[in-house]
């Protein structure tokens, strides 16, 4: 049988439909396309850390719950003791897994433009997916149409992230409380930013048996490690234990992620940091001609270009040694924008230029 004939008898059509999520090489260049945070640990936290992976047992099974982790995890962020907290390699996998323990007549809504996960794996999966546009004037939710949806659609899953990723902004606190009161399903509020925006619902999980918290430690600066977790009922996360991958989180990323959440008073340090920078970024952004930045809660900045110019500006940029994200293919409201991480003020400073060259 020819090949293409094999792979297309053998996947489902909705994979075969998809496109890989492609990974630009930023090799070279100055990275500031992928929200990461751009600070490295002093050398004497460094040594702390190597110290402390020494005794790390490589030949045995990493423990399945992590315990040790999960128990910083909520001393560290509050985390009310009736709830559980259940962790993934990255918020990916745990996305996944709560797609994944769906029925395949399923429906999962979110706001668009959004985090292009929830549609990926949502298609992937087979499941029927609604992005709901976001009000152009203000990238905030629109009430009206995400509540019309829910009544429609009857989804299982909400996602909405707090912030947004692309837009950056923070939605509406009482459209989330309107949209969770309303859901049939479970809302899951995507806090991957939450670092940045010294805002979130963690403090809410009591109100509504149906509401999920998810958070990552990738943006504040574990990027590396792949770690994610979600807060919620004991009742809904033992489910997705079920589906979870045994040792799905490995020895070396406990070990270093526990360690790294000791030193928060470091990346507190580096948070205001990038906050700071944010604002400077905006700023300067702000006074060039032809440049539309959006305000951002999170750790980058999405600006609109000239009409018809995006691709042609974030080539200009890369040419001259600085990576950020182009998101002018995704149309709709995204048409003409591109993305940029906030770095270290030597990197923003180089992105500014490149990008005044460039207009």
């Amino acid at each position: 049988m020819p090949e293409n004939n094999l792979v297309s008898s053998i996947f489902r059509k909705e994979v075969l439909a998809m496109s890989a999520y492609k990974v630009a090489d930023a090799s070279g260049l100055i990275k500031l396309d992928a929200m990461e945070n751009p600070y490295s640990w002093p050398e004497d936290i460094k040594r702390s850390w190597l110290e402390m992976l020494k005794d790390c047992p490589l030949n045995r099974y990493p423990d399945p719950e992590a315990k040790q982790l999960v128990a910083t995890l909520k001393h560290l962020y509050r985390i009310p003791s009736q709830f559980e907290v259940l962790l993934g390699n990255g918020s990916d996998e745990i996305i996944q897994l709560l797609l994944m323990a769906l029925p395949s007549s399923a429906c999962v809504l979110a706001p668009d433009p959004g985090f292009v996960m929830y549609k990926q794996l949502s298609l992937c999966l087979g499941l029927s997916y609604h992005g709901i546009p976001l009000l152009a004037d203000s990238f905030d939710l629109d009430l009206p149409a995400m509540l019309a949806a829910i009544e429609k659609h009857r989804p299982s899953v909400i996602f909405l992230a707090y912030p947004n990723n692309p837009t950056g902004n923070l939605f509406s606190e009482a459209s989330i409380r309107e949209i969770i009161k309303a859901a049939n399903g479970l809302v899951v509020i995507d806090e991957a930013y939450e670092p940045f925006a010294d805002a979130g619902f963690i403090d809410s999980l009591g109100q509504y048996d149906n509401l999920l918290v998810m958070r990552t430690v990738s943006k504040l600066g574990l990027a590396g490690l792949r770690l994610g977790y979600i807060v919620g009922s004991p009742n809904i996360i033992e489910q997705l234990h079920k589906i979870r991958l045994p040792y799905n989180i490995n020895c070396l990323t406990q070990i270093s992620a526990d360690f790294a959440l000791s030193n928060k008073a470091l990346f507190d340090q580096q948070t205001q940091n990038i906050c700071a920078e944010r604002t400077v970024v905006f700023n300067r952004l702000n006074a060039l001609d032809g440049i539309a930045a959006y305000p951002s809660a999170a750790n980058f900045i999405l600006f609109k270009t000239p009409e018809n110019r995006a691709n042609e500006i974030f080539a200009c940029i890369k040419q001259q040694g600085v990576l950020i994200k182009n998101l002018n293919a995704q149309g709709g409201l995204l048409a003409d924008c591109l993305r940029v991480t906030v770095g270290k003020p030597e990197e923003n400073a180089a992105f500014v230029d490149a990008l005044t060259k460039s207009l």
